[in-house]
């Protein structure tokens, strides 16, 4: 195994969603001043679906005219697009325009679906192009994916982007010419160590990074004598071979049995929880919100590492997997639709509960769809395809079921950095 080979494919990996997971951490500095305000996540979550288009139309060249698809001219053309659109906003992100009788951030939004088209499309691009090396280093891919989260989130982090102090506010009251003083704590957000621009330049920079990696994947001589000895065989080709050979019956080895014990890299598809994390966060604090952010960002590439040496394809341990973290899943619902009282809201161990869910959930879904992926992977790139589309897929389906129930039915509630008023 080669070491370039495998920080050229994490690298690749980070690209996959940096951009648009860098636009939502981004949020608290962008809202306030754009006229569309905190009605912003409501259109990026619209945008973010529409951009779909791009994964719908792999997908269906793939199963219409799958000798005529190569990958590799679509991510050139996705990752360019996304290195020109995180540049371009840095500099428009601001600007305006009149449309009908309002103004609106037209750059801003327009520059966003170009972004989501990008990363929604590598989730069927990506993946398969991937199939070209050896399978050790798909599993380094998918912690890279991993990483276009955490990454973002730290870079955010140490830009100081919502970080919340509460002071003292003094509100004075005349009642029968007496005057009354409360005080009570309000919160202010705290400046930013660097500008917007710098962190969409930022963006720009890494997604120019997995441009460069991606290009050495193909053309770097020590990359390609890393190349699969197979070149790639389609899944047509692949089901002759396996229909005309009678060698390869009889070899288990090379046959690998989908619930068998086998070296193989993980799969971990992207996936984003939305809004959910602030409702459920947020009352127990602004430490426990950005704590459970960031502790739930590093769980995520932490399931790939843990798949990487223990890749284990048992369908009772992904059974009990999955009903635990959507057991923990559950809780956080149930936290954020009681918000902004949600249960031990007044008590550090309602917080270090909160983090703590938050942790379980994400690392046992997250490694329920590493084994999945380890296990789509032995059947073939069309497996991998059709992989990245049914997570887009539930993608879509989580965001068009969360939208009405917080932007129409106001089922969630935000919590008060600085002033919980729940009953003890």
């Amino acid at each position: 195994m080669s070491l370039l080979t495998h920080m050229l494919a994490c690298l690749f990996g980070i690209g996959s969603w940096v951009a648009i997971n860098g636009m939502w951490v981004e949020l608290p500095l962008i809202v306030p001043e754009i006229p569309e305000g905190w009605y912003l996540p409501s259109y990026l979550t619209v945008i973010i679906q529409l951009a779909n288009i791009g994964p719908l139309f792999i997908t269906l060249m793939h199963r219409f005219r799958p000798r005529a698809l190569d990958e590799r001219p679509v991510i050139y053309t996705i990752v360019v697009l996304g290195v020109l659109a995180t540049f371009l906003l840095a500099f428009l992100w601001k600007y305006t325009l009149f449309v009908g009788n309002a103004v609106h951030s037209v750059a801003l939004l327009s520059l966003s679906f170009l972004l989501s088209v990008v990363d929604c499309t590598s989730s069927v691009t990506f993946l398969p192009f991937m199939m070209r090396l050896q399978p050790q280093y798909l599993t380094t891919y998918f912690v890279g994916e991993g990483l276009s989260g955490l990454i973002p989130a730290l870079v955010a982090l140490i830009q100081g982007v919502g970080v919340v102090q509460c002071k003292n506010a003094t509100v004075n009251t005349n009642f029968s010419m007496v005057n009354y003083t409360s005080g009570e704590l309000k919160a202010h957000y705290q400046p930013a160590n660097f500008s917007v621009q710098v962190f969409f330049l930022f963006l720009s920079t890494m997604m120019a990074v997995c441009l460069g990696a991606f290009v050495m994947l193909n053309y770097h001589p020590a990359v390609v004598q890393e190349h699969k000895c197979e070149k790639y065989l389609d899944d047509t080709k692949r089901q002759e071979k396996a229909d005309i050979s009678i060698s390869l019956q009889n070899h288990p080895a090379e046959q690998t049995p989908m619930l068998e014990h086998a070296e193989g890299p993980a799969n971990k598809p992207h996936s984003t929880f939305g809004k959910v994390q602030s409702y459920s966060c947020l009352p127990y604090g602004n430490q426990a919100y950005h704590l459970a952010t960031a502790m739930a960002a590093v769980a995520n590439p932490v399931a790939c590492f843990i798949a990487m040496f223990f890749p284990i394809r048992s369908l009772m341990l992904m059974g009990v997997l999955t009903i635990t973290g959507t057991g923990f899943g559950a809780y956080i619902m149930g936290m954020a639709a009681l918000s902004p009282c949600p249960l031990l809201v007044h008590h550090e161990l309602g917080a270090a509960l909160m983090v703590i869910t938050w942790v379980i959930f994400v690392l046992t879904l997250s490694y329920v769809k590493v084994i999945i992926g380890v296990i789509l992977r032995d059947e073939g790139h069309s497996a991998l395809v059709w992989c990245g589309a049914v997570v887009q897929l539930g993608s879509m389906l989580g965001a068009m079921s969360m939208f009405p129930l917080v932007s129409v039915y106001g089922l969630f509630k935000s919590g008060d950095p600085c002033n919980t008023k729940c009953p003890t």
